[in-house]
């Protein structure tokens, strides 16, 4: 078995787990019982894209999935924080 078989079964096999674990978490986003489950689904989900992105660039040898999960992962943190805010304090923009 050759390096880059060995390569392309793992990534297929992360791709499978993180496929699942999207699922999931989209689900606790949809039938989350609070707010605060909904959002740290929205987190989770957030997160498994940015790895599944990572898994392309790898599976696929292109830089350019690299750069798509940078960006993922800014709106995501940027997204998560204006939630937090909006869930603690009911506004985003303070006058």
């Amino acid at each position: 078995m050759s390096m880059e078989t060995l390569v392309d079964m793992a990534a297929w096999f992360a791709s499978g787990c993180i496929g699942t674990a999207m699922l999931l978490a989209a689900w606790r986003v949809v039938h989350g019982p609070a707010a605060h489950d909904r959002v740290l689904g929205l987190d989770t989900l957030y997160v498994n894209a940015l790895a599944m992105l990572l898994v392309y660039g790898l599976r696929f040898g292109s830089g350019a999935w690299f750069e798509i999960a940078l960006l993922i992962a800014l709106f995501g943190f940027v997204g998560s924080v204006a939630l937090a805010k909006f869930l603690l304090r009911g506004e985003v923009i303070e006058p």
